[in-house]
């Protein structure tokens, strides 16, 4: 239903309308509402917000359509008005669209030419509300999903490629809180969401600093991948400077005295990357899976309070870059064999 404010002193104008269009007000496609004059119109827009559209005479007292004009862009840019008058001289017409009308029409009103103009400024205002419907939905969605996954919905294949996947060369980080379960056990829920939100934020900008991106929170745990030249140095100096910024971070007094820390596992090579869930239920998880992925993840359970892991193939490669020391042999949870793993320091 379209709700429609009609602004004139002619009180038989009232009468008029509700009998031109009594088809569409009984079949609920157009609700009327009356004001005398401009003074009268604003209040009925703050105690009804949701009008579409402003069907406005010029000659009115305590306050004409002209004037009436600007307060409504002020009142609400998207609102869209029509003036509907007798002084339909070139310089009320350019007065009025000056001030945003959307059109002109002049009396004695022509309710074919009336009904065709309200149509089409209803269509307009539909379109707006739209837009601004999926602006704000955009902005929703930006909070939820990765930037990566909104770039991969842009491409022209989408639809077709929505299941597909590649094999990619890249770095997954896992980041826990450590002690965060013997908090959730003795403080509230609010306190631990708004306290692990807050380690949350100072992490996701170091991974973004170094151009890599959130691939999802589960929990108490981060996982960020890293794609692109350099990948596992981007990576480590991210993690490295998760680690420096969560040491910042003051100890909760309300809390026990709890100083936040972090463990670390990273690992770097070949996965796969691509959505993974249902398609026919609708959900799917844009994500990278793989034995590398894994392996990150176990060595983010290996590692203890602040400490950064990697496995010695990523060592290798970095360790004329970074300052590491050797951990030695150590077996990963659900791994057949033990692994040489390798502490970053610096």
């Amino acid at each position: 239903m379209s709700k429609i404010l009609v602004v004139d002193d002619e009180t038989d104008l009232e009468v008029l309308i509700k009998q031109k269009f009594r088809k569409q007000i009984r079949q609920n496609e157009y609700e009327f509402r009356f004001a005398i004059n401009g003074v009268d119109a604003l209040e009925k827009l703050k105690q009804e917000p949701d009008v579409d559209i402003v069907l406005s005479d010029i000659n009115m007292p305590e306050m004409d359509g002209l004037t009436l004009l600007t307060k409504l862009q002020e009142l609400n840019p998207l609102l869209k008005s029509v003036i509907v008058s007798a002084y339909g001289d070139m310089d009320n017409i350019r007065t009025a669209m000056n001030r945003g009308a959307f059109d002109f029409i002049t009396k004695p009103i022509n309710f074919e030419d009336l009904t065709i103009t309200m149509e089409k400024t209803l269509k307009h205002v539909r379109e707006l509300q739209e837009t601004l419907k999926a602006v704000r939905e955009n902005n929703i969605l930006k909070m939820y999903v990765d930037e990566n996954v909104l770039n991969f919905m842009g491409r022209k294949e989408f639809e077709s490629a929505v299941m597909a996947n590649e094999n990619i060369q890249a770095t997954v980080m896992f980041i826990d809180v450590c002690g965060f379960t013997a908090l959730s056990e003795t403080n509230s829920a609010d306190s631990v969401v708004n306290m692990l939100n807050s380690y949350f934020d100072a992490m996701v900008k170091e991974i973004i600093a170094q151009e890599g991106y959130i691939d999802k929170f589960m929990g108490d745990a981060v996982m960020a991948v890293f794609r692109g030249d350099y990948h596992l140095d981007r990576a480590l100096d991210a993690a490295l400077a998760v680690r420096q910024q969560i040491s910042k971070l003051p100890e909760i007094k309300e809390m026990g005295g709890y100083r936040p820390s972090v463990s670390i596992g990273i690992n770097s090579g070949e996965m796969v990357s691509g959505n993974i869930g249902s398609s026919s239920l609708k959900r799917l998880d844009f994500t990278v899976i793989g034995d590398a992925v894994n392996t990150a993840a176990r060595l983010e359970f290996a590692a203890e309070e602040n400490q950064i892991l990697i496995p010695e193939e990523c060592y290798l490669k970095i360790k004329e870059a970074f300052e590491c020391k050797k951990v030695g042999e150590v077996q990963l949870k659900n791994k057949k064999k033990s692994i040489t793993v390798y502490e970053v320091l610096a």
